[in-house]
């Protein structure tokens, strides 16, 4: 034992007192074990409840307010219309042939080589009553003044504008080109920033640019800086077309959300009816690009009386800005605010503090089924609307010999008419067979079209002639008859399955990542339609190849659509928990007392017993559908 303080040590000295411990040696010890900050307490399971809780309260659509902005996402389906197709009429590919030097009259020129394997709209020939010339060679494009037959509508357009022809054709695809390269890029960055600042800003943002562009790009003085400034124009566009999109989904209650997307492509679609007499109108290719823009002024008054999309600030959890809203909107519809039954106005006023927690898409990645769904939704429509391009050029005369028409407004409105048809189809198949059923349905006739036109429809004419040689003469008649046939079907299931790609993505994607999600699915549309430029630019070559590609994807398509869920009559998911909570259900229900194949979450939560408090602390409500969300 040690000796006590001031005693003697054994070599006779004596020890200094012990100094005292100090007064926070203790309290030191502690500090130095850092003590774990308590854990963030969970979000009011009411607030991220939007369509159960939120909207109920506002009164739905039956609130004027609401009606009133679902009418103003409509109008500028129109405009858009207008820009969408308006390539056919500033790039159609006019007749053109030579006058020569001695300004006679005497027509020399004809159609450069390889410009009857153009788009198929009007005829290669010279106007009636100008002599044919006797043969084609190289030295038809040593010509010194071209003169031009605009069928579209226009007396001028660029391609006439700037003498793109023979060897400047090409500049012509890469003006297509540039339009929808903006496109792509619109959708895959507008959508990202749209999760991240809000809906709003993008919609308004993108207005007053494509104004800008889209003006200037009237005033170009070359082909070149008519590309690049289309290329801008193109992605403004996007950011109009995705951020109207994600706020109409996000506005409506679960049983309107379809039929009110379907009136917006209703109102696109006029504008693509509308487009030949707007053009008939203008006369000159800069009068109608003006007019094309000009609309999109009366969006800058959006500034003032659209609001943020009040979903995505409750699921980003800006309570503090949705109060706001939620106060205009009551205020609008002359609502009191006493019939809060469930008592939002109050959790919202507890939870007004909360920091806002907004999600990037890059965080989809670390998903089990979230990531998965929305992949396969972009191989459809990627596959869909690059299918669709093959179904035109067969319809239009590459593989069968008879072509429907050489009148460009009928080739145009054949086109239209179909997607109206298509439309039109979509709304009582996706009413009786859910989103999923539809889908799948589309995809199958897409699929059948598709191979019968490659090759059984060959196999059976050929063994046909054999046996009835009187009909060997009719044999070519029948077969370009039946190609017309399948590409109108093909056509038609597959723009089906391009537009309901793209609205089921917009559904079961979560609304904090909803911007990012449209933007993948858009811009693998914009990659489908990208094909059709590119086989124009390299001939044509290639294209049985393409459309086989195609059709073995329609393949692979049908099993992966097995694998979505179904969000009719579905809430929308607010974060990334709900949308993992989707999961796949069997498209035919099972009968009573048989067992199930397929689990639904709860069950799945009780057999594994893993993530109970997770689940709890995410908001899920024990009261779940067979997708594990709440129904109406």
């Amino acid at each position: 034992a040690l000796p006590p303080a001031g005693v003697g040590s054994p070599g006779g000295g004596k020890m200094l007192p012990l100094p005292p411990p100090p007064a926070n040696a203790a309290g030191a010890e502690i500090q130095a074990v850092p003590v774990p900050p308590p854990p963030a307490a969970a979000c009011s399971p009411l607030l991220l409840d939007y369509d159960g809780s939120v909207l109920p309260f506002l009164g739905g659509l039956g609130g004027g307010y609401q009606r009133t902005l679902v009418l103003l996402t409509w109008v500028p389906a129109l405009f858009i219309g207008f820009s969408k197709f308006s390539d056919s009429f500033l790039l159609d590919q006019p007749d053109f042939w030579c006058r020569e030097a001695d300004g006679q009259g005497n027509w020399s020129g004809s159609l450069a080589p390889g410009h009857a394997n153009r788009s198929g709209n009007g005829s290669i020939f010279p106007p009636p009553g100008l002599p044919t010339p006797a043969g084609g060679n190289a030295s038809e494009c040593d010509c010194h003044e071209w003169h031009y037959r605009i069928r579209a509508g226009l007396v001028q357009n660029v391609v006439s504008k700037w003498d793109l022809v023979c060897d400047s054709a090409w500049k012509v695809h890469i003006a297509k080109f540039s339009l929808l390269v903006g496109l792509i890029f619109g959708h895959l960055i507008t959508g990202c920033i749209a999760d991240w600042v809000g809906r709003r800003p993008v919609l308004l943002f993108s207005v007053i640019f494509i104004l800008i562009f889209g003006l200037t790009v009237a005033l170009s003085v070359n082909v070149t800086m008519f590309s690049t400034l289309r290329f801008f124009e193109g992605f403004c566009l996007a950011g109009i077309v995705l951020s109207l999109y994600a706020l109409r989904i996000e506005l409506c209650p679960p049983g309107h959300r379809f039929m009110i997307t379907m009136v917006a492509s209703f109102i696109e679609m006029s504008g693509q009816f509308l487009m030949p007499g707007l053009a008939a109108l203008c006369r000159d290719w800069q009068v109608l690009q003006a007019v094309i823009i000009c609309p999109f002024l009366l969006m800058l008054l959006y500034w003032v009386i659209f609001p943020e999309s009040l979903r995505w600030l409750m699921a980003t959890q800006q309570f503090e800005a949705s109060k706001e809203l939620i106060l205009q909107f009551t205020h609008k519809n002359r609502m009191n605010t006493e019939s809060d039954i469930k008592g939002v106005v109050p959790e919202l006023e507890k939870e007004i503090t909360r920091r806002p927690k907004k999600v990037c898409i890059v965080k989809v990645v670390g998903t089990r089924n979230l990531w998965k769904n929305i992949v396969v939704l972009c191989v459809n429509s990627l596959t869909g609307y690059g299918i669709h391009h093959c179904f035109a050029k067969s319809m239009m005369g590459h593989e069968a010999k008879m072509a429907i028409t050489h009148n460009f407004y009928a080739d145009y409105y054949t086109m239209a008419g179909i997607a109206l048809a298509s439309c039109l189809a979509m709304c009582p198949v996706v009413g009786f067979l859910g989103r999923r059923g539809g889908l799948l349905l589309f995809m199958i006739l897409t699929a059948l079209a598709s191979l019968l036109q490659l090759g059984l429809l060959n196999c059976n004419l050929a063994s046909f002639s054999l046996f009835m040689n009187t009909l060997t003469g009719m044999s070519d008649s029948v077969k370009d008859k039946f190609s017309t046939a399948f590409s109108i079907v093909g056509m038609f299931s597959s723009h089906a399955v391009g537009s309901l790609s793209v609205f089921f993505c917009a559904e079961i994607t979560p609304t904090v990542i909803r911007g990012g999600g449209l933007g993948l699915v858009l811009a693998s549309a914009g990659f489908g339609r990208l094909t059709a430029p590119i086989m124009e630019l390299h001939n044509q070559k290639g294209y049985f190849l393409h459309h086989v590609i195609f059709a073995c994807c329609t393949l692979i398509c049908i099993i992966c659509i097995l694998l979505l869920p179904e969000s009719k009559n579905q809430n929308l998911p607010e974060n990334i928990p709900d949308g993992e909570h989707y999961t796949r259900q069997p498209l035919l229900p099972h009968k009573k007392g048989e067992q199930p194949l397929l689990l639904t979450n709860s069950e799945l939560k009780d057999y594994s017993g893993l993530h109970d408090s997770a689940a709890v602390s995410d908001g899920i409500s024990e009261n779940t559908t067979a997708n594990g969300m709440k129904s109406m």
